[in-house]
């Protein structure tokens, strides 16, 4: 998967060629004479693209996509067929302010995505980052922030305002709550209901999203060594023991004990800092019973 978000150096050299090229326009797409076009760009048949937008170098609108509102995208993005990026937000307070939408470098938008922009109430815009997939039929509320190298799977659905890390991965017809956040590289089974946030490297499942372990087969890929894991593992534990009840130490504590014990660890301390931060859902609850994880060594 990674490897075809990169490409290969054949096709960087390909799209170096088409930057230099006059955009190719199918006659039969409408395109503003406001709108910025950069070099290399190709708009295929039955696309529209509004006043207000700007498209990158060696874009490509496949066939029968709509680009409105203050609309960038970035170069190399593709777009698929049916796909709507930049309408107005399904938010009733939305009074036709001009916000935006910014979709990253390379990233990769497939059949029936509908990316809506922001809103006056919110941050005023919907940002998409570099190197991401999103699959089909994913909808992107008004206000979401999507980090680089972020892998929505199909049929996908999120609130607005929702925030999401870089390298997370969100698995098919999952539903995020407005105004949750997903941790870097976390990942979130499919046809998850996740009503509160995850921790960077966490991994939820269920029906309702239950945290059951770290994301251990991104480390690995990752080439996070497995000394570092095991420590990750052991502050996993020490925050999540299987039996929290039986400790006799309140989440606070628990907390505290790992910040002293674990600071020196970069990606321990990127989990605790999380928790800290402002958050308007609070955490994802841990599985009860006994933890479904791998050994993550």
């Amino acid at each position: 998967m990674e490897a075809i978000l990169a490409g290969s150096s054949s096709n960087g050299t390909q799209l170096d060629e088409r930057r230099d090229k006059a955009p190719e326009i199918h006659p039969s797409s409408i395109v503003s004479s406001r709108a910025r076009i950069g070099g290399g760009v190709r708009i295929g048949p039955w696309c529209t693209v509004g006043p207000d937008v700007e498209i990158g170098d060696n874009v490509e609108l496949i066939s029968h996509v709509v680009i409105d509102g203050h609309t960038t995208l970035g170069e190399g993005v593709v777009c698929y067929p049916f796909t709507t990026v930049g309408m107005a937000p399904q938010d009733l307070k939305y009074r036709g302010e001009p916000t935006a939408c910014v979709v990253g470098a390379r990233t990769i938008i497939r059949e029936n995505v509908t990316i809506h922009r922001g809103t006056a109430t919110g941050t005023g815009i919907t940002r998409i980052g570099p190197d991401c997939l999103i699959m089909a039929n994913s909808h992107v509320a008004h206000d979401c922030t999507l980090g680089r190298g972020v892998i929505i799977v199909n049929n996908v659905v999120m609130g607005g305002h929702v925030t999401i890390g870089d390298d997370a991965r969100i698995m098919g017809a999952a539903a995020l709550h407005q105004f949750v956040r997903i941790g870097r590289a976390a990942l979130v089974g499919g046809v998850c209901g996740v009503e509160a946030d995850v921790i960077p490297y966490g991994s939820v499942l269920g029906n309702r999203a239950r945290l059951v372990g770290l994301h251990w087969i991104w480390l690995r890929r990752n080439g996070v060594q497995p000394d570092e894991i095991r420590r990750m593992r052991q502050a996993f534990r020490a925050l999540y023991p299987k039996a929290a009840h039986a400790t006799g130490t309140v989440f606070q504590t628990r907390l505290e004990h790992v910040r002293n014990t674990y600071a020196d660890d970069a990606r321990v301390v990127e989990i605790l800092d999380f928790i800290a931060a402002p958050s308007h859902r609070g955490l994802v609850r841990v599985q009860g019973g006994d933890m479904i994880e791998s050994d993550g060594a």
